[in-house]
């Protein structure tokens, strides 16, 4: 099997790569387990180094079509897109947003493509798109059901519901096996602030816990739909595994998170790491920040994503105790 991750230079398609690589195998077209003897990971940026043999890095633009053309292959049979420009940056500058985000995205479909003018590719591969809460704005419930209509307030919103209904009709007319998978924010990643708006989800915990002082933009009660890395990688490989006869349809999923303010976020933080690390964060309010933020859901109904086996974290304390195993070992307050 030849597995595609584009965004594979980024923090989240690193651990997906890992994780596949330990895994060493994705269920096939057929339903069997089929070992991975390939991955091609695509990014702007060179990935972390793999000495694993099955590892192949190709760096450049995936709006190139001569590039997406090189790396997805004939018998590629599952492609995870995980490339993006995120929402801050999506927002600012909408030109680049509409680049990555759309017009690539649908070049990477048509490569994909399986009908007339691709007939010589022998699998119709299996896509895994991410997209993100961000498609859902306006006037919304304390729970958002599965059927909401998704009404973005966001250029990142739109594209990525763009996407979505791509997904979507490119399963329906056959020319791939599709899946969307709209993950919380994550929540704590590790590295520095990047200019997604909900980059000080992960500021407020990551930067007291390294002797930093953080600064949360919105007010303490602000609700927020996280996820942790590991599990937005679980639910990843999941959503691949199931079968598309289980999906119908409709082949787009709520992942699993938890509803928690940024409040109890620090209180967490307080609890698991004690109070002085906690106080290093500090409440300077940003309108824009804000803005974006407060027309992002505050919880989600997936019901039907845990009824298909999607996994999800136990609590907010349980995400930073798992940052500070996995990411800050040595860590001791």
């Amino acid at each position: 099997m030849r597995v595609v991750i584009t965004g594979g230079a980024g923090f989240l398609g690193t651990r997906l790569a890992w994780a596949l690589l330990t895994r060493g195998r994705l269920r096939g077209r057929d339903g069997r387990d089929e070992t991975i003897e390939r991955m091609t990971l695509v990014d702007m940026a060179p990935p972390v180094a793999f000495s694993d043999p099955r590892v192949v890095a190709v760096t450049g633009d995936i709006a190139d079509a001569d590039l997406i053309e090189r790396v997805v292959a004939d018998d590629t049979a599952s492609v995870f897109h995980l490339a993006a420009v995120v929402s801050g940056q999506a927002e600012a500058d909408f030109d680049l947003g509409m680049r990555i985000n759309v017009d690539a995205t649908r070049l990477l479909l048509d490569v994909c493509r399986v009908g007339p003018g691709r007939a010589s590719r022998p699998l119709r591969p299996t896509v895994i798109f991410t997209s993100s809460i961000a498609v859902y704005g306006g006037t919304l419930p304390d729970v958002v059901p599965e059927d909401a209509a998704v009404a973005p307030q966001s250029s990142y919103g739109m594209q990525k519901a763009i996407g979505e209904l791509l997904i979507n009709d490119y399963t329906r007319k056959g020319f791939i096996d599709g899946r969307v998978l709209r993950l919380p924010t994550i929540s704590v990643r590790p590295g520095r602030p990047n200019a997604a708006a909900s980059s000080f989800a992960s500021t407020i915990i990551r930067e007291p816990l390294n002797d930093e002082e953080a600064m949360c933009p919105v007010p303490p009660d602000t609700r927020l739909w996280l996820a942790s890395p590991a599990t937005a990688v679980d639910c990843l490989i999941a959503a691949h595994d199931l079968s598309g006869q289980v999906l119908g349809s409709n082949r787009i999923l709520n992942a699993p998170g938890i509803s928690v303010t940024a409040g109890e976020m620090v209180d967490a933080l307080a609890r698991v790491a004690g109070s002085r690390v906690a106080e290093r964060v500090r409440w300077e309010h940003d309108p824009r920040i804000s803005a974006i933020v407060a027309t992002w859901p505050r919880a989600l109904d997936v019901s039907r994503a845990r009824a298909l086996g999607l996994p999800g974290d136990e609590g907010v304390d349980a995400i930073v105790r798992r940052y500070i195993a996995e990411e800050l070992p040595a860590w001791s307050g």
